[in-house]
């Protein structure tokens, strides 16, 4: 049989011939619910049918109340189902990040993340349920987190978060892989779970949490001078390169925190922002890590919309 009428060579000439672009609920803001499901290949699966069914998954038709869907996988498992198709060196968070006094980030890599966007949790918990039905015989849910936001644009220390974001206007630059570029469209996403030690962060008085952040807490305005030890300076973004960042609180009364969610067009300046974080290369810790404390960490690479429909229209194996 000819080759060149293979699925997956037809698949590398289809997404060497078109424009690659990011999936739109990388920038879908203001939604009210999400949801983030990981999952891990089930033993024995046939890893490209999962990614066939990933990329087939469908948003509700519905212009009120819609869910956004975004889908990435595992860095390893995608450059290994595809041609030129990801950045050269990106790798899974596979193994715990230690700063320089045993603080650590741990590692908690899976195979595919499926982040849902809605505008209330009825829609998004309906459509969690089928992304999860739907990729049952190829997949088991290894992790789930349910987000919202607080009071718009705060996190759970009360204090605005994103604000060095970049506009929509320039965050397409700071985060999406360029055209020509292996992985072109796509983007490098760090998902970390962070949770808030909610009690010793309340028993500070507001100036102390914003010598700890670097901010002041109503203005959102940075500090002059602001702390080397601030997290603003530890993650400065003017140092590191810019990110888009989705950041969205979770959990409970008695355990919540933030779900940092970003967006990078390369996996060097989040990594920069982490070791800078815990110290891992000289200086002092952020001082918001005596305050909160990392559960999970992957990387995951969200390819480009166009990616995903070759694979989804790929027949079923």
């Amino acid at each position: 049989m000819d080759r060149a009428a293979t699925p997956r060579q037809r698949l590398i000439d289809a997404y060497a011939s078109v424009v690659a672009t990011p999936q739109t609920g990388i920038f879908a803001l203001g939604t009210m619910s999400h949801a983030y499901l990981e999952l891990d290949t089930r033993p024995g699966a046939d890893a490209r049918e999962l990614v066939r069914r990933v990329a087939g998954l469908r948003e509700p038709r519905t212009t009120i109340g819609g869910v956004n869907i975004v889908a990435g996988f595992r860095p390893e498992l995608w450059a290994r189902l595809t041609t030129d198709a990801c950045p050269p060196r990106l790798k899974s968070f596979g193994e715990p990040l230690v700063g320089a006094d045993g603080y650590t980030l741990p590692a908690t890599q899976h195979d595919v993340v499926v982040w849902l966007a809605g505008a209330a949790y009825d829609v998004v918990f309906d459509l969690s349920r089928g992304v999860v039905s739907a990729l049952a015989s190829h997949a088991v849910l290894a992790n789930e987190i349910v987000g919202w936001p607080y009071h718009r644009d705060l996190d759970l220390t009360g204090f605005v978060d994103g604000t060095e974001n970049p506009t929509l206007v320039d965050a397409t630059e700071a985060t999406i892989v360029e055209a020509g570029s292996p992985g072109e469209g796509g983007s490098v996403l760090l998902l970390q779970q962070w949770e808030h030690d909610a009690e010793k962060w309340e028993s500070l008085p507001i100036a102390e949490q914003e010598q700890v952040m670097g901010r002041q807490k109503l203005q959102g305005d940075e500090l002059d001078p602001r702390p080397e030890t601030s997290h603003v300076a530890r993650t400065d973004q003017d140092q590191f390169g810019r990110i888009f960042r989705r950041n969205i609180g979770y959990g409970t009364l008695t355990r919540h925190g933030t779900i940092f969610v970003g967006f990078s067009r390369d996996r060097e300046r989040l990594d920069a922002m982490l070791e800078s974080m815990i110290a891992r290369r000289g200086g002092s810790r952020d001082r918001l890590t005596d305050f909160a404390h990392a559960v999970t960490g992957a990387y995951y690479f969200v390819p480009s919309s166009e990616a995903l429909a070759f694979f989804a229209a790929e027949p079923a194996s």
